[in-house]
């Protein structure tokens, strides 16, 4: 049997003996295996929670851009990225300038809805719906009606949304739903 000398020509231990002794040793002596570097695992990690982020932003940027607080950020964003932001909706922003409800002469039970109104809101605003209640003299409700923006301006508005500060009039007849009709209110939706 050939034993190798356990030290080479310049005195260093011979690799093949030394892995022997290493690996003969207990594991509190042996040297640690040098650590793995992770940075591929942690840019692999960042990449797909940024890809989680826009996927939640994506799919949330309704509720998102409904939020005063979140929607320029969506805005901006959605501004860079090429998607939509639905249009604000704020009924309460609406702010009514003038209304009024009076018979149309020579046409009986026939009623003309005047009313001008205001956006408030800090961004522009679809048409609101308009709820037009009429009652008699002592309060009891004798009609009510929600009117969409077709139903109310006729044709499509040349403008789909209202601008803020952007103030507005329009005027429409409708059918007496009884007679003795003394009092009206308006809201808006």
């Amino acid at each position: 049997m050939v034993r190798r000398p356990a030290h080479d020509a310049t005195g260093r231990l011979d690799p093949h003996r030394r892995q022997a002794q290493v690996s003969r040793a207990p594991s509190f002596i042996r040297e640690a295996a040098p650590p793995r570097s992770r940075r591929g695992e942690w840019i692999a990690l960042a990449l797909l929670l940024l890809v989680l982020l826009a996927q939640l932003f994506f799919s949330q940027r309704a509720q998102l851009a409904a939020d005063a607080r979140w929607r320029p950020l969506v805005i901006t964003t959605c501004g860079a990225l090429g998607c939509s932001v639905p249009a604000w909706h704020e009924p309460t922003a609406f702010s009514m300038l003038s209304r009024d409800v009076i018979a149309v002469p020579g046409r009986p039970g026939v009623l003309r809805v005047q009313a001008s109104f205001r956006n408030d809101a800090a961004w522009p605003q679809p048409w609101p719906a308009l709820v037009l209640m009429l009652s008699n003299a002592e309060g009891r409700q004798l009609g009510a009606r929600r009117f969409q923006p077709r139903d109310y301006l006729g044709d499509a508005p040349k403008d789909a949304l209202l601008v803020p500060g952007q103030a507005t009039q329009l005027a429409f007849d409708i059918v007496e739903p009884a007679a003795g009709i003394v009092a009206f209110d308006f809201r808006f939706e």
